[in-house]
């Protein structure tokens, strides 16, 4: 090799190894009036965060935190109605304790002036049969029967008043019907067993014998 081939040879090794890096790109922000400007270096492939992307964070973050505040929100909901549905089932059950109880027990007032009338009832027997006289089991058996049908009117209950024999379907029942020629229109001529009424309402209706108008 001559010696001007090696000169060119090491002028080329020495020129790739001083060849520069690519210069930093420069920006020059603008200065405010009397302030020296300030220059900012930014590499080559970055660019600054933009307004837009910085709202963008920012709307992302409140929005995360509206999501956590609605999961609390709605566990607490979950918690408040799981103790209500408890709190109305203990309720219901223990409505229907009470409603079974009352059934069970609302006669005992009325069971226990029926006793009275049971035990004057014994004594009337037990007079009797030690022999006393017709008069006084009669009067023993009227004073029972006052007592008891007192005990009925306390609590409601009112035999039906048939009004001038008129026949009433609603209050009577005919177990038995006649026909006459003294009659125009159905009567009762006959109570065969007594209706009664609680209150308003009909408890039981009056068993009867009607008579009716002869047909032709």
């Amino acid at each position: 090799m001559s010696p001007t081939d090696e000169e060119k040879i090491s002028e080329e090794i020495e020129y790739v190894m001083e060849k520069p890096e690519p210069p930093e790109k420069t920006e020059k922000k603008k200065e405010a009036p009397g302030e020296p400007a300030v220059v900012e270096t930014v590499k080559e492939g970055h660019k600054p965060e933009s307004e837009e992307g910085r709202n963008f964070k920012s709307k992302l973050k409140k929005r995360d935190a509206e999501i956590k505040q609605l999961k609390k929100e709605k566990e607490e909901l979950r918690d408040q109605f799981l103790r209500k549905l408890a709190e109305m089932e203990n309720l219901k059950k223990r409505l229907e304790r009470e409603k079974a109880d009352y059934l069970q027990y609302s006669l005992s007032e009325l069971l226990l002036e029926l006793l009275v009338i049971l035990d004057n009832f014994e004594r009337a027997l037990s007079a009797a049969e030690q022999g006393a006289d017709g008069n006084a089991f009669r009067d023993g058996i009227e004073l029972i029967y006052r007592m008891y049908l007192n005990i009925l009117l306390k609590k409601g209950v009112q035999p039906i008043e048939i009004k001038d024999g008129a026949f009433d379907p609603n209050l009577h029942h005919a177990m038995a019907t006649e026909e006459s020629d003294q009659v125009k229109d159905p009567k009762v001529a006959e109570v065969l067993q007594k209706g009664y009424m609680l209150y308003n309402r009909l408890l039981r209706p009056a068993l009867v014998k009607v008579l009716v108008p002869r047909k032709g």
